[in-house]
């Protein structure tokens, strides 16, 4: 039976302030941890007796040369389903990881399930990938606990400054800031936004927030009635869309903080007798596969899908090495298309 009372690596890491990685590696005196804090984690160990569990170790040296990959699935509006974009990174994850010599374990997130011991510990996958995650305040309580069991995974996300874990995501507030530019040098400058702003869902937030450096460069008021509320579905952006033409404002064109808002945006627009890109100018945020086939087909902001799953297995790779990652940035671009018309 195990001892509940014997000390942990978990209790060395809280005593020293550092994660359950670095003790490890301070342990086995690896010069990616600095002289300093091996000392201090070394000192804690000797005054709790701490004594390396052999099989332990020997049990987490067993590589399963397979990574898990976890999608996020949402039910926040009737049926389940899953973000194309998500779909589109899946092919450069599983190219990655075969170029890596890895499988790839696709499944579902399950919310209620500990994630750490349903891959790593059960010795599923030696580390984790997660695509999506929902309500991020909610999320980011989740893999706190993940990150302080000293679990191997990353997460395609914002990157936020002190956040736990490791999150690979593209510039938002640069491809929000490409989009509104876009539209005010086509001569609009009564732009709408539909996307949440909230804390949230910060990859849409900092999307505004790049929409609004754009107004204020170009020394145009962005007008807050004009900013709608939005998720990531097409019935969100299509009711959005329904809400800003109710307020009788006026606007020329809308940037949406994704395709999929952008197609639901297109779709109530036509229902009223406004035509896309002659009435209304339209662009969306990801570049799903679909974008380049809609009628009119849609301008958008690239995310790089072939390098993020690069990065999101390189980086989840190294954590299994234990190797230094950090958090990672990848550039937007503006793609376009035939939704957009000059107000000039």
């Amino acid at each position: 039976m195990k001892d509940r009372n014997k000390p942990t690596s978990v209790d060395i890491a809280h005593l020293a302030g550092v994660s359950q990685p670095t003790v490890s590696r301070a342990l086995r005196e690896s010069p990616l941890v600095s002289k300093e804090t091996r000392l201090r984690v070394q000192k804690i160990a000797r005054e709790l007796n701490y004594k390396v569990d052999v099989n332990a170790r020997n049990l987490r040296s067993q590589r399963t040369k397979t990574i898990a990959l976890l999608l996020f699935e949402d039910k926040g509006e009737g049926e389940c389903f899953i973000n194309p974009f998500f779909l589109s990174m899946m092919g450069s994850i599983t190219r990655a990881c075969a170029n890596h010599g890895y499988d790839l374990l696709v499944s579902f997130q399950q919310l209620s399930d500990d994630w750490n011991a349903e891959y790593e510990d059960a010795n599923k996958a030696d580390g984790i990938i997660f695509l999506g995650y929902g309500d991020y305040t909610t999320y980011i309580e989740r893999i706190s606990e993940l990150d302080r069991q000293g679990a191997h995974f990353v997460t395609w996300g914002p990157v936020i400054e002190d956040q736990p874990g490791l999150f690979i995501g593209c510039n938002n507030e640069q491809g929000g800031h490409l989009a509104a530019s876009h539209l005010i040098k086509l001569g609009h400058k009564r732009i709408a936004f539909l996307g949440d702003q909230s804390s949230d869902h910060p990859e849409f937030k900092e999307r505004y927030q790049g929409y609004q450096r754009a107004h204020h460069e170009a020394n145009i008021e962005a007008i807050p009635e004009l900013c709608i509320d939005a998720h990531f579905s097409e019935e969100s952006g299509y009711l959005a869309t329904q809400k800003l033409l109710a307020s009788k404002r006026e606007f020329t064109a809308i940037t949406c903080a994704s395709d999929l808002i952008a197609i639901g945006a297109i779709k109530a627009l036509r229902e009223t007798g406004l035509r896309v890109p002659s009435d209304i100018a339209i662009v969306g945020f990801d570049d799903i596969p679909t974008a380049e086939h809609l009628a009119p087909s849609l301008t958008t902001i690239r995310q790089d899908t072939f390098a993020a799953g690069q990065a999101l297995v390189d980086s989840v790779l190294m954590l299994v090495e234990e190797q230094d990652a950090k958090s990672l940035l990848l550039d937007t671009s503006l793609m376009v298309r035939d939704s957009c018309g000059s107000k000039l």
